[in-house]
């Protein structure tokens, strides 16, 4: 294994030290529009979930379980008329 010393040599060839830039150049430019959106989403009002929206969303979820608990029913009817079948 080469030692690193004062007087070591590294050579980078012109096409990656391009590739780095550009690299880099992406990444601050990422940087800098999420920092500018970040600010932006502070500016904006914050949202409140009003009572009658949260007994809509309530009303919404409890239904939709009623709904699975009655599907889960007819699928478990249905696969014992397909054991009796089978059985049969």
């Amino acid at each position: 294994m080469p030692e690193v010393s004062e007087n070591s040599k590294v050579t980078i060839s012109v096409k990656t030290l391009l590739v780095i830039g550009v690299g880099m150049a992406t990444l601050i430019g990422f940087w800098y529009s999420l920092q500018g959106d970040i600010e932006e989403a502070k500016a904006l009002p914050k949202h409140e979930v009003t009572r009658i929206e949260f007994q809509m969303k309530d009303e919404l979820i409890r239904e939709t379980v009623k709904n699975n608990g009655e599907d889960l029913q007819e699928i478990k009817e249905e696969l014992k008329l397909i054991k009796t079948k089978l059985y049969e």
